[in-house]
């Protein structure tokens, strides 16, 4: 064969060869794309963590923060009333309860524009439920009385004069005449999606804020309070940005920034407090100034089933665990549910508590709050959390050490056998007491003659334990 031939030989061969690997690569990206899925659900399976807990019992970090302590109630009926859970809610021992539909509901403002009457004895109802659970209001200024509006209670006032005067007489009454100190005012309920509020234009947030802020300047004869917003569905800069420039331009007062958050993704509310810190370097007036809440919180803010399960539970005590630390006040949404139209009694609302007209039976998010909120003591040195199971763990002031686990998985697949170890323990008999979301608790005895005890705990789909170590 000549040369050239040859030449022409290979040339043909690798061009053959070129097509056959083009086409493989081709069929190949075909293949990923149409099983995206499937391929992005195996290479997180292959990133995943199970948990190791390892807990120091001598090791403590201080008094356990609680930020789920806070608890909100929406707008599901007029006629509510937290009285009929008193004890229940009692046992959560929330800091803070937030209620809206302030102006509808209750019926506080009368007359007409420039020409205004209050009457605050439906609200002092409500606020005395609040109070007799312990707790202290978180009044979400909101809706605009309908004898002020210019059309339904989420347009803007005919005047602002008058929504100022509104706000002045409210808290001269909660933390004036009623004597309630340390009161948070919230500046309206998610202003960007009921009355589509902007921060400029014609129907301007800030506006608002400005009215009510001059509002709380000229209430007189109160206790210490605070005032703040924009509680918008979820954390915007613009929206954060817009208002720091215009209370700084305007002498306002602000006392705390807020949002809202729903999401399944536990990393979300880590990355909003990362966030709203970062954006505060722009402002150095309000940096390390202000407080940061959400306002209200759950893992969907529509109707879903897992607020009647044990995914709701599971969520709610994960997202807990990671807040600690980070976020200063996150309100659980909400104590209670609507009714539903169809007559259910689960309906996948976001009550923590069905509707009374079921005998406003606890839900399993209510039970995994207590269980998380029955730690006592001071919180221990824990390692080992893996990605679904989050865990914290607390030492009393009689020595016993306690741990609540939650394995939280949206997908509803993550079953794990997860070790705990807990070190620099003194000799001797040990009692081991496990309680369940599901009930089913267990008690054991283990004697060691070192330093170390080590148990091991089964974790369900998205299931909740605490395990409680006592010296005999």
């Amino acid at each position: 064969m000549k040369k050239r031939d040859i030449q022409n030989t290979f040339q043909k061969v690798a061009l053959i060869t070129g097509a056959i690997v083009t086409v493989c690569i081709l069929a190949i990206a075909l293949l990923l794309v149409n099983n995206l899925d499937t391929v992005q659900n195996w290479l997180s399976k292959a990133s995943l963590e199970p948990a190791n807990i390892i807990i120091d019992t001598q090791v403590t970090q201080g008094e356990l923060e609680r930020p789920w302590r806070n608890l909100a109630q929406g707008g599901e009926y007029h006629d509510w009333r937290l009285k009929p859970l008193q004890d229940p809610v009692k046992q959560l021992h929330p800091e803070y309860i937030r209620i809206d539909h302030l102006y509808d509901f209750y019926d506080i403002v009368s007359g007409t524009p420039g020409n205004l009457t209050f009457n605050f004895s439906k609200l002092d109802l409500i606020l005395n439920d609040i109070t007799d659970v312990g707790a202290k209001p978180y009044i979400a200024l909101s809706y605009t009385p309908p004898v002020i509006s210019t059309g339904s209670i989420i347009d803007k006032p005919q005047s602002y004069a008058d929504w100022q005067l509104v706000t002045q007489k409210t808290i001269e009454h909660i933390s004036g005449t009623r004597g309630i100190s340390d009161v948070y005012y919230e500046v309206w309920n998610e202003p960007d999606l009921f009355g589509s509020w902007k921060y400029y234009g014609d129907k301007s947030y800030l506006d608002l804020y400005g009215a009510s802020a001059r509002g709380a300047a000229q209430a007189k004869g109160t206790r210490p309070f605070k005032i703040g917003g924009p509680a918008t569905t979820a954390l915007y800069k613009n929206w954060i940005d817009a208002l720091l420039k215009y209370a700084t331009a305007n002498n306002l007062r602000l006392d705390f920034v807020s949002w809202h958050r729903y999401s399944y993704n536990l990393n979300q509310y880590r990355t909003d407090m990362r966030d709203i810190r970062s954006w505060m370097r722009e402002y150095p007036a309000y940096d390390g100034k202000l407080e940061y809440h959400i306002t209200e919180w759950g893992h969907d803010s529509e109707n879903n089933a897992g607020y009647d399960n044990s995914l709701g539970a599971a969520h709610t005590v994960a997202a807990s665990i990671e807040m600690i630390g980070v976020i200063e006040r996150a309100f659980v949404f909400e104590i209670q549910d609507g009714k539903d139209p169809q007559g259910q009694a689960a309906w996948g609302r976001w009550g923590l508590f069905q509707h009374p007209d079921f005998g406003g039976k606890a839900k399993p998010r209510f039970h995994g709050l207590l269980m998380l909120d029955s730690l006592q003591g001071d919180r221990l040195q824990l390692l080992g959390k893996g990605s679904f199971v989050k865990a914290v763990a607390t030492k009393d002031s009689k020595g016993a050490v306690s741990v609540v686990l939650v394995n939280y998985d949206q997908n509803w697949r993550n079953v794990e056998s997860v070790p705990i170890t807990f070190t620099n323990l003194q000799p001797g008999d040990y009692t081991i007491v496990v309680n369940r979301l599901n009930g089913k608790d267990s008690s054991s005895v283990q004697f060691i003659n070192g330093v170390i005890l080590q148990t091991m705990v089964f974790l369900d789909k998205n299931d909740v334990a605490k395990v409680t170590i006592t010296k005999k």
